[in-house]
């Protein structure tokens, strides 16, 4: 009897030190925001306080990349730790293999609560079966977008104070349409554009309703942190914020630009991150689960990405070597698959059908959606004729050479193709061997994969990969 109270005793204690050193993970996902748009990353126009204020209290990633610059790929990136090809989400409103298992069922082994609110956009869900939680807009382009409710993620935090828990809240915001938020803060004659993006009063315009909503995102972050203060769980919860892939506008969503793969990525917990620091490890959301997991007491392997829990720590500040990135272009419009591999300073991109143009038919009309469309790309074909600047955007985002070769670091919107310059040959020649190297050991086919019989063999289920 005695020797059984210990071992009670002991379980209890054991118990409390491992509930203690679980942290409660929250997860907070901005949608189609290009990360240089944040001031946090050197944008000029957006006003973001609380989202500064985060990566004040925490650790900002200078180097975070998604492998696919689309919804539905990147989220099954994030949430299975695995790479397109690794998880079968290889296209956009495509699935993942039904036979891999996802964040919810890593974590609920490891005795969390998973659960997800907002935007969901990843299936099937019996990979991805989050508990879902109500009060954030799932529904990326309606319009107008739903207002929030805070009370259930609220709840969700509270409940069951024993056993730790991993929110996503998925916003919908700056996803197009542009209709929330305040876009009289952001007088279009003022703005600062991006060097990708064309001048044209139009585009001006609706880069003035594009940063309205990032504001509004930005709001919505500092209301979900004060609810997680409000919890009492904020001292043991990590906090990572993230903007996803970049925006609708030409040159970044869809893409395997940087300002399409780059991703805003912040890590806070107390006492744990230390304060205000910057990180330059490179790291990708397929390293995102895996770091979960480590944290959460699990074994981290079996994935595609890797566990950066020593970035965070401060143990270290590298991760990988590389990063990667791939798009297949149907069914947002016709083939044309594009490889990219970086080493945070070079990137390096193959069109592998460089010979036809590349098409996105949201941004051409052919959606059939007047919501989704975008009535500025008319005004840069128009502008074209007469502005030797905007035909070099449209000429750039429509014919691509087959390899093009940037240096990144210091020029992070790669307008300037260094493809054709000798002194960069050697540089070249290292990253189109690891892309070929990463290609392969993904199996991935390249031109065969973005055709329209591989898309709909995928979508049944029967995947050539």
């Amino acid at each position: 009897m005695k020797n059984l109270s210990l071992r009670i005793l002991l379980l209890i204690i054991s118990s409390w030190l491992w509930g203690d050193l679980k942290p409660n993970i929250l997860i907070i996902l901005a949608d189609d925001c290009t990360y240089n748009d944040l001031p946090l990353y050197g944008g000029l126009n957006a006003k973001t306080p609380n989202i500064d204020r985060l990566a004040r209290e925490g650790l900002t990633f200078n180097q975070a990349y998604v492998s696919s610059s689309m919804c539905q790929p990147c989220r099954a990136e994030l949430y299975s730790g695995l790479y397109p090809m690794g998880n079968g989400c290889a296209w956009n409103h495509s699935g993942c293999r039904p036979n891999i298992q996802g964040m919810p069922q890593m974590l609920e082994k490891l005795g969390y609560r998973v659960g997800l609110a907002g935007k969901t956009h990843i299936r099937p869900s019996s990979v991805f079966p989050f508990e879902k939680v109500e009060g954030f807009d799932p529904n990326c382009v309606r319009n107008p977008t739903q207002p929030h409710n805070l009370k259930n993620i609220q709840e969700f935090m509270s409940r069951n104070k024993e056993t730790p828990y991993c929110l996503v809240i998925a916003l919908t915001e700056p996803h197009v349409p542009w209709v929330m938020g305040d876009a009289s803060k952001y007088p279009p004659k003022k703005l600062k554009l991006p060097p990708n993006i064309a001048d044209t009063p139009r585009t001006r315009e609706d880069f003035s309703k594009y940063l309205a909503e990032i504001t509004y995102m930005d709001s919505q972050v500092g209301e979900i942190l004060a609810s997680l203060k409000e919890s009492g769980k904020e001292k043991n919860t990590l906090v990572l914020f993230s903007s996803e892939q970049g925006s609708q506008f030409p040159g970044c969503k869809w893409t395997t630009w940087n300002t399409g793969l780059h991703t805003a990525l912040i890590a806070r917990w107390p006492d744990k991150i230390e304060e205000g620091k910057r990180t330059e490890a490179l790291v990708q959301y397929a390293d995102v689960l895996p770091t979960l997991v480590e944290l959460a007491g699990g074994n981290s392997k079996g994935f595609d990405g890797s566990s950066f829990a020593k970035v965070i720590s401060g143990k270290v500040d590298t991760h990988r070597k590389y990063v990667y990135g791939m798009h297949n272009n149907f069914p947002e419009g016709p083939p044309y698959p594009t490889r990219t591999v970086s080493d945070g300073i070079y990137r390096l991109i193959l069109n592998l059908t460089h010979e036809e143009l590349f098409i996105e038919k949201h941004l051409m009309g052919l959606k059939g959606n007047a919501v989704l469309n975008n009535p500025y790309w008319a005004t840069w074909v128009r502008d074209s004729w007469t502005k030797p600047e905007i035909y070099k955007l449209v000429k750039r985002y429509q014919s691509r050479p087959k390899m093009s070769f940037y240096h990144s670091l210091i020029d992070p919107y790669e307008m300037n193709d260094l493809a054709g310059i000798k002194k960069y040959q050697t540089k070249i020649e290292e990253l189109k061997k690891e892309l070929e190297r990463w290609m392969k050991d993904q199996k991935d086919p390249g031109i065969q994969l973005d055709t329209m019989e591989a898309h709909q063999n995928a979508k049944a289920g029967n995947h050539l990969f």
